[in-house]
């Protein structure tokens, strides 16, 4: 196992012998009212800009301006076909084959569509299993669907609980869940990496168990994809979803992702919402053919996409393809490892990391849990010029990016929270 060590000049030497450490300068880091750059640990939240991203976008603005509708067919990067720039490179990050992933509309309409398809219920089997402190917008969307299908959207929803003192989840109370209610089960959607504690569940291991008890099982990986291995086709996951704003940079409110695993591919009786852009792209535009739809993950497009929105992802995923997602993760587990190791040395019994000490357990993030701390707390951190995220009741979300944070941003961020708990 790694030996950090304490001091600046131990960071330093960190960075110093960074393999990544060129690729910071490729982005846009936020500064403070002198010009120094602000320690920003909130890639969980919103990615930084890459520098390239304003070139690729401006690139389909001339090609607009230039061309007109004839841009479709006829700009440097055609507009019809565009989403196929993104799909190797994307199933790459979230490990999959391409057949299998799509880039399209928004994180909670892809959870919707999803559901539309993989959530079957019937009179026997038709609740749905989350994790109970799941992301906020994943509860409101699993709740609107069962009501949508006619059930009590509080009797309906089993929820998966940490135990009492406890954060984190066990995977023995999910399998006592199913062996109890299984049967009734018509659904799993976990949060791939939950958006509080950061911890990262074993997809495969789940998926298994979900599967062994005939229920379909998706999950929500906005917070996995960019900062963890997924393998999301190895998992054998029936979907997942994902946003492209946090770990993979894409600028706010991007379009996100979507997987469908390749045993669905040529599936003609899931049931699903279509578009014209789910048709066959050989007729799509002869417009009165029947619907004839497309196999993978494509056949669950609706419309044509928002191009500038992909410009911006293609310009983020071009990096990551440049970098490999082995080699983050690699530096995540470093640089995450450092930043465990110096919270941990400040000894202070107000805090605890409530993150899993494991690394295969977690990806970057760490969430800091500060007794009797409220968001004051975090409103001196911003003071002293640190991007983190406040969750209450007494949690800091700080999650060093390895595409452009330093060891030193680490350091410094411990060093600065030592100096305003010892105020």
């Amino acid at each position: 196992m790694f030996e950090y060590q304490l001091g600046i000049d131990f960071a330093k030497t960190l960075d110093k012998n960074d393999p990544l450490a060129l690729y910071r300068n490729q982005f846009h880091i936020p500064k403070d009212d002198t010009g120094n750059d602000l320690i920003y640990l909130c890639g969980n939240s919103l990615g930084l800009q890459p520098k390239t991203t304003k070139q690729y976008v401006n690139q389909e603005l001339e090609d607009w301006a230039t061309l007109g509708v004839e841009g479709h067919t006829e700009a440097r990067h055609p507009w019809l076909p565009y989403h196929e720039f993104l799909t190797e490179s994307m199933a790459k990050v979230v490990g999959a084959k391409p057949i299998e992933v799509v880039v399209m509309n928004t994180l909670t309409a892809n959870l919707h569509f999803m559901m539309v398809s993989f959530y079957q219920p019937t009179p026997q089997r038709y609740k749905i299993l989350i994790e109970a402190d799941a992301f906020p917008s994943d509860k409101y969307a699993v709740e609107s669907q069962l009501r949508h299908h006619g059930y009590d959207d509080k009797e309906a929803v089993i929820l998966w609980k940490a135990r009492k003192g406890e954060e984190l989840l066990r995977y023995e109370d999910l399998e006592q869940i199913l062996e109890n209610h299984g049967h009734e089960i018509a659904l799993i959607m976990i949060g791939g990496v939950n958006y509080y504690t950061g911890q990262y569940f074993n997809l495969k291991q789940i998926t298994n168990l979900g599967h062994k008890y005939g229920c379909k099982v998706g999950f929500d990986c906005a917070h996995g994809a960019g900062n963890v291995a997924l393998n999301l086709h190895d998992s054998g996951a029936d979907f997942a979803v994902w946003c492209t704003y946090k770990y993979l940079n894409s600028g706010p409110g991007s379009l996100a992702g979507a997987f469908v695993h390749e045993r669905h591919a040529h599936s003609k009786t899931l049931n699903r919402f279509t578009g014209w852009w789910s048709h066959n792209k050989q007729t799509r535009f002869k417009m009165r053919d029947a619907f004839d739809q497309l196999p993978g993950a494509e056949g669950w497009q609706l419309s044509n996409p928002p191009i500038l929105s992909m410009a911006a992802i293609r310009a983020s995923l071009d990096m990551f393809n440049q970098v490999g997602i082995e080699k983050l993760i690699e530096k995540s587990k470093m640089l995450t490892g450092y930043f465990e190791f110096l919270i941990n040395a400040l000894k202070n019994e107000h805090i605890k990391i409530i993150t899993p000490k494991n690394q295969e357990e977690r990806g970057c993030q760490l969430s800091i849990q500060v007794k009797t701390a409220d968001r004051s707390l975090h409103e001196k951190l911003t003071n002293a010029g640190i991007i983190c995220d406040w969750r209450e009741p007494d949690v800091i979300r700080c999650a060093p990016a390895p595409l452009y944070n330093t060891y030193q941003d680490v350091y410094n961020m411990v060093e600065k929270l030592k100096n305003i708990l010892n105020e």
